[in-house]
């Protein structure tokens, strides 16, 4: 039986913080025999704390990991770029013709939370956006297409 080449996604945000790091991390974590995933931002914002509380929270660390440009990526042939919010999926450059760009927007959780004053409930927003992208990271990778 022939092996399948593990197609390289890459998650695409706006600020590379929050969104595109949770779906890079849970991608990494339960779909590395299929995917090679990488995330970044139209701009990089560094990578947010709340995000990695909940990530930690389901056992999945994705401290090492960094905000990174769309820039750093300019070489790299990636099978598909999957953009996890509105605003990288209207400024999304033009990729080479092999890859497959797919818009899947999810909410932004420092949106959700910014006028939450109960600390556990703004985490709450930054727990069902993770949900949110775990549900459609375990759709993959059938269903790209």
């Amino acid at each position: 039986m022939k092996m399948q080449r593990k197609k390289e996604v890459l998650f695409l945000c706006t600020g590379n913080s929050c969104r595109s790091q949770m779906a890079e991390g849970l991608a990494r974590h339960l779909k590395s025999d299929h995917i090679i995933a990488y995330s970044a931002g139209i701009e990089t914002h560094g990578l947010n704390q709340s995000a990695v509380l909940v990530m930690r929270e389901i056992g999945i660390d994705i401290l090492s990991q960094k905000s990174q440009h769309l820039d750093e990526f300019a070489n790299h042939k990636f099978d598909y770029v999957i953009t996890v919010c509105d605003r990288a999926a209207q400024s999304c450059p033009i990729f080479n013709q092999n890859v497959q760009v797919i818009a899947r927007p999810f909410d932004d959780p420092p949106l959700l939370a910014k006028d939450e004053k109960d600390p556990e409930k703004a985490l709450d927003c930054y727990r069902r956006v993770r949900d949110e992208i775990l549900e459609y990271i375990q759709t993959l990778p059938e269903s790209l297409g």
